[in-house]
Order: structure tokens, then C-alpha cells, then sequence
């Protein structure tokens, strides 16, 4: 945004790093609205993937930004209890922040963990608060720990199919760690 005290110059470069900012803001949530998509398509409908690579990408409509890994930091692992027949995903959603999902051929599970040095919190509002994921997802609960907030989500087409999804409770939080975790599994009723 241009204001009148700047010289044509000056406006020109704050209105290219507004136009910046927003670009890379819409990447972010791009990149986290697609993690959490491909997280639901991997678990509740495996003939997405079940057949190579190449359909479950294009249903995910991440392109070039999402792709497969070979291995991934520890930070960004499951829980000891998930970790069999992992496969790996990255999404570039920018040059310095992204997200890594990671899911199972033999469990019914996936997580999404978001970080770089990007503030991801205002993102995750952003696509909380979207129709796409209010029409795949309902809240059920939420509880705040220290600075994180945790929210619990039903599956709207598979009530089985939970999604718990902690966040920094404020923007500005601190960028040295995960910023988003999404833990999500399916579980019959009575299992």
C-alpha cells in the first residue's frame, strides 16, 4: 500500500511487498489446505492412491509443490505407535516455510506438521475459517495449553475419522519449532 508522504520509488517497492506478502500468505494457506486434504483423501479413500502416486497428486491440486521423500526430520514423525509402512510428503508452500504429511500404507492415519520462517498461526486461521474445511470438518472441542491451542475435528463424511490440530494461540509465536501439528486417525466406533 502506497502512502502519500512516499516518493514513486518507494511506493512502488511497498506496494510489490504488499503484493509479496499476500502472494506467500495464500501460498501458506494453499500449502496447509492441501495437506489437510490430501491427509482426508489418503485415509478415507485409499483407490486415490492405491494405484500410484500420480492420481492421489492430482486429486490433492497442490502441482509441483507437493512431492514425495525418501526420509524426513524427527520432528516431524508420528508418534512411535504410527510409524509403519510411512510414506512421506512434502509441500513447499514457500522458499523458507512448508509442511511435511506423513501417512501409512498399513495404518489408517495421517499428520500434518507446518514450520519455517513464516508466522503459520494467522494461515491456520485463514483456513479453519474457510468453507472448504467447514464443509469436510466439524469442531467438537478445543482446549488451550500454555501458548498452543488444541482443536478436535469430526470427519463430516466419516464421523470415525478425528483430527486433533494444535497451533500457536496468538500470532508472533515462536518460529524455532513446529508451528502446526494435525494428528488425525480413523477408529471405528467401539475400537
Amino acid at each position: 500500500m502506497a502512502f502519500a508522504s512516499q516518493g514513486p520509488t518507494q511506493a512502488a517497492a511497498a506496494d510489490q511487498e504488499g503484493a509479496g506478502t499476500l502472494e506467500k500468505r495464500a501460498a501458506l494457506a494453499d500449502g496447509l489446505a492441501g495437506a489437510l486434504k490430501a491427509c482426508r483423501l489418503w485415509v478415507l479413500h485409499p483407490d486415490t492412491w492405491a494405484a500410484g502416486p500420480e492420481p492421489f497428486l492430482k486429486d490433492v491440486g497442490l502441482g509441483d509443490a507437493m512431492g514425495q521423500v525418501r526420509s524426513i526430520a524427527e520432528v516431524n514423525q508420528p508418534p512411535e505407535a504410527w510409524r509403519e509402512g510411512n510414506v512421506y510428503w512434502r509441500i513447499n508452500a514457500t522458499l523458507d516455510a512448508g509442511y511435511v504429511l506423513v501417512v501409512s500404507h498399513r495404518m489408517p492415519i495421517c499428520q500434518v506438521t507446518g514450520g519455517g520462517d513464516a508466522d503459520l498461526q494467522p494461515t491456520v486461521g485463514e483456513v479453519l475459517a474457510s468453507p472448504e474445511f467447514a464443509e469436510a470438518w466439524r469442531e467438537v472441542d478445543e482446549a488451550t495449553r500454555g501458548d498452543m491451542v488444541l482443536t478436535t475435528f469430526v470427519s463430516r463424511e466419516e464421523p470415525d475419522f478425528t483430527m486433533v490440530l494444535s497451533r500457536a494461540t496468538a500470532p508472533g509465536a515462536r518460529r524455532d519449532r513446529v508451528q502446526v501439528i494435525a494428528s488425525a486417525s480413523f477408529a471405528p466406533a467401539g475400537e
